[in-house]
């Protein structure tokens, strides 16, 4: 169901500030330092790795994580969505595959939120199933409550929120608020 700017105005008027742009920055900061950790374990291999966005969500903390990485990489997008505009999720509909090969390439996926799992799942079982050599995960957000997908793991975790509805920076409300510079949650 969409809403109006109107609506969606109500909304954000109406929400808590979980995080702000600051104590964002920090955490993707830490993040990068991070990745860059992991990864020079791995620096025996002489391909960059291939930095993999998840669209829509992860393009917001994929583009200033990028900023922060002083490592070679390539850039590359995925669009598979459970969303679709909406608060919750279906079945996995695949949009885009990314367009280079990741056969025995080092893969970092970037997504915005880690919920329940099942999209970061299907992403890291799809990079499994075209033979990568490594894979790495990264959010901004993981989601604290019991629901997550048991066999999902997320290397690098920028925050963490209580079990509700959020959105800002990369993460969206009905299509809505990805632009934000800081998280909110919906208050009801």
């Amino acid at each position: 169901m969409s809403i109006t700017q109107h609506q969606a105005q109500a909304i954000l008027d109406n929400a808590s500030l979980i995080y702000d742009a600051e104590t964002i920055s920090t955490a993707i900061d830490k993040m990068a330092a991070d990745v860059e950790a992991e990864v020079s374990k791995t620096n025996d291999d002489p391909m960059p790795i291939i930095v993999i966005s998840v669209m829509n969500g992860g393009l917001i903390l994929a583009g200033h994580l990028l900023t922060r990485l002083n490592i070679p990489l390539q850039v590359d997008f995925i669009h598979a969505t459970r969303y679709r505009n909406e608060t919750s999720g279906g079945d996995l509909e695949w949009k885009v595959e990314p367009h280079q090969s990741i056969k025995n390439r080092r893969i970092l996926i970037v997504d915005d939120i880690l919920d329940q799992g099942y999209t970061l799942d299907e992403i890291v079982k799809y990079c499994k199933s075209q033979n990568a050599a490594k894979i790495w995960t990264a959010v901004l957000v993981k989601k604290n409550h019991p629901r997550t997908k048991a066999d999902i793991h997320c290397d690098f975790v920028g925050l963490n929120v209580e079990d509700q509805y959020v959105f800002g920076f990369g993460m969206d409300y009905k299509s809505y608020h990805r632009n934000l510079n800081a998280i909110y949650a919906v208050n009801d």
